[in-house]
């Protein structure tokens, strides 16, 4: 049993003139002659201790020799403060040393442990065992443990068998580009690690395994963005005999309870629920922030026979002018403030921004000149102005106006303060198109995935225009994020087979990567449906967080390596050897001088800090 009385950060008043042991780091030590004061810290606070000259000169040495970071066990009584403190839990009382033994000392940090200190990317990763040290680090890293608590109680309340699937797999080459394992055994093959448990969960409900859950581990090689890492964790689940409501239910209940026992929310039930149609014509994105108004609106009746060719043309090529209206945008922003949002749009590909400001019952900026009368008249039915509004419209193709928008609005949204503070809105998102088109791949691709049930129109559209088939699929969002998503399955070989084959699949290719799921589908296959939620996500957004890394307890930077163990890295040429692979004379330079900086690393670390004498 643990030796402590309780946390550092726990010792209230409750255990006044009570004799406790504490285990802690030292946070820090004033000396003032008479009195050494030490705050000791743990995962759940700072206690302040204080040794005076009457605890005699061994303890008094001992306290004055402690340096930060120090671990220490400290023995004595509970007592009132002199003066309370009320910016701390245990700021009533301090402990009355009458031990203290060091358990092991510390080298000066690279960077003092406490929340409000500015340290570099790589020296907190490099340093992650002292980074976590911090309290809003660690705060969160528990936060996390607790949704996971939830999480197993509620699926385990509910029926639910938590059932693990491989880690070792094969590659698909659709979606993002896997993680490969080379096998020893089969020289030139290679595993793949799970992008997602996808079919293994789909063939444990052929098993007979109606609900099925799993913590699950997946991996993808792509690129890093804030809320993205290389292994990433899921909330999977997959029930049988269940339709879009059933899995719906499940996963709203389980957000209630993750709500109610992490956050102390009361979340109301059932969810909103909003089509993929009106999400993007509304907020311009099929993951809305529905915190707040600032809609978009189609200016595109107004505008069809403008005089503005920039408008009119857009619109005879079959494209659209959208736009939103910033309460008091007028006076917050100026014209070159306004102009320089252009640059932000561009990476959606869009030409500019027109805008115009309305105050006083008239219109300026550079577009105004252009209104006619039954224009401006127009707009301000359409916004329901009052005055104070900057207006902002794009002109192009569907998607470069409400990709734009979505983004103009956040940012707007940001700089003039509108969103609410501590309010978590879900929504959730359904109707979604089955196809959409990947520009970067030139195709169409399965807006999910390919497994997803198509409605019963998408089910005959498949044979004749299967592009405009419709999905039996649900996104699960809040404040603006994907938390996840999930759809009914498709159970039936035939429909499987259309849907490889609208994705442009050869039989061969459709039966050399998913025959043995075609096979499964003919085996008694149950209606079923699923659905996952990013973990490391929602409790980024829980935590209030603005980096997944910082729910992760060793997270990649943003180049995919890990500063403190230094992966990935070259391994042995006989590893290598022994699965068959070279490496490239084009990489060769640069393993060699990996291989030479770990080196060098190595030996200063050793030569500077190491005991060992050899």
């Amino acid at each position: 049993m643990d030796k402590r009385t309780d946390y550092s950060g726990n010792i209230t008043a409750k255990y006044l003139d009570q004799e406790v042991t504490l285990y802690g780091w030292v946070q820090r030590v004033r000396n003032l002659g008479n009195l050494v004061f030490i705050d000791l810290r743990d995962r759940e606070g700072v206690v302040q201790v204080v040794v005076n000259k009457d605890s005699g000169k061994e303890l008094m040495e001992i306290a004055d020799s402690l340096g930060s970071e120090d671990v220490i066990e400290v023995k004595g009584k509970v007592v009132k403060r002199s003066s309370v403190n009320p910016d701390m839990k245990t700021g009533e009382v301090e402990v009355d040393a009458n031990s203290i033994e060091v358990l092991n000392k510390s080298q000066v940090p690279p960077f003092e442990i406490k929340d409000d200190v500015e340290i570099g990317e790589q020296t907190r990763l490099k340093y992650r065992y002292l980074d976590l040290r911090r309290p809003t680090l660690q705060n969160a890293i528990i936060l996390r443990s607790k949704i996971l608590r939830a999480i197993h109680e509620y699926f385990d309340e509910n029926g639910f068998i938590n059932i693990e699937t491989p880690i070792l797999g094969k590659s698909s080459p659709e979606g993002a580009r896997d993680y490969l394992v080379p096998s020893r055994i089969y020289p030139g093959s290679f595993y793949a690690l799970p992008q997602s448990p996808q079919l293994f969960k789909q063939l444990l409900m052929a098993a007979g395994f109606d609900k099925y859950y799993q913590i699950a581990r997946c991996f993808r090689d792509e690129d890093l963005r804030g809320d993205r890492q290389p292994e990433f964790t899921q909330i999977d689940m997959e029930a049988s005999f269940v339709d879009e409501k059933g899995i719906q239910d499940y996963t709203e209940g389980l957000l209630k309870k993750v709500m109610k026992d992490v956050m102390g929310i009361d979340l109301k039930t059932p969810i909103r629920r909003i089509t993929w149609d009106e999400a993007m014509n509304k907020y311009g994105s099929d993951k809305p922030d529905t915190r707040y108004e600032m809609f978009l609106h189609d200016l595109s009746p107004i505008f069809k026979d403008s005089d503005f060719k920039v408008f009119s043309g857009a619109i005879a090529d079959g494209g659209f002018v959208k736009g939103i209206a910033v309460k008091g945008g007028a006076e917050k922003y100026s014209r070159k403030h306004i102009e320089q949002k252009q640059d932000y749009i561009k990476r959606y590909h869009a030409k500019g921004l027109a805008w115009v400001k309305f105050e006083n019952g008239e219109f300026s900026g550079p577009v105004a000149k252009f209104l006619t009368d039954e224009n401006k008249q127009a707009l301000i039915k359409e916004f329901d102005l009052e005055g104070g509004e900057l207006v902002i419209m794009v002109a192009d193709k569907w998607k470069v106006v409400t990709d734009s928008l979505d983004h103009l609005r956040r940012e707007f949204a940001k700089e003039t303060g509108i969103i609410p503070k501590d309010v978590y809105d879900f929504v959730w998102v359904v109707d979604w198109p089955l196809f959409e088109y990947d520009e970067g791949w030139g195709r169409w691709i399965a807006a999910h995935h390919p497994f997803t049930m198509p409605d019963d129109k998408g089910i005959e559209l498949l044979d004749t225009d299967p592009h405009k088939a419709h999905a039996r699929s649900y996104d699960i969002v809040m404040n603006g994020d994907e938390l996840g998503g999930g759809s009914i399955r498709i159970h039936k070989r035939s429909i499987q087979e259309k849907m490889f084959k609208a994705l442009g699949f050869t039989k061969k290719r459709a039966y050399e990567q998913f025959g043995y799921l075609m096979d499964a589908l003919d085996m008694g296959f149950p209606p079923e449906a699923g659905l996952a939620i990013g973990l490391d996500r929602f409790a980024m957004m829980l935590a209030q967080k603005d980096n997944i890394r910082d729910v992760l307890a060793f997270p990649k930077n943003a180049s995919a390596s890990e500063p403190m163990m230094h992966a990935p890295a070259p391994v042995a040429d006989q590893q290598l050897a022994d699965l068959g692979i070279e490496v490239e004379d084009q990489y060769a330079d640069s393993v060699k001088e990996t291989e030479a900086r770990l080196e060098k690393e190595a030996k200063e670390d050793a030569d500077k800090n190491s005991t060992w004498d050899e």
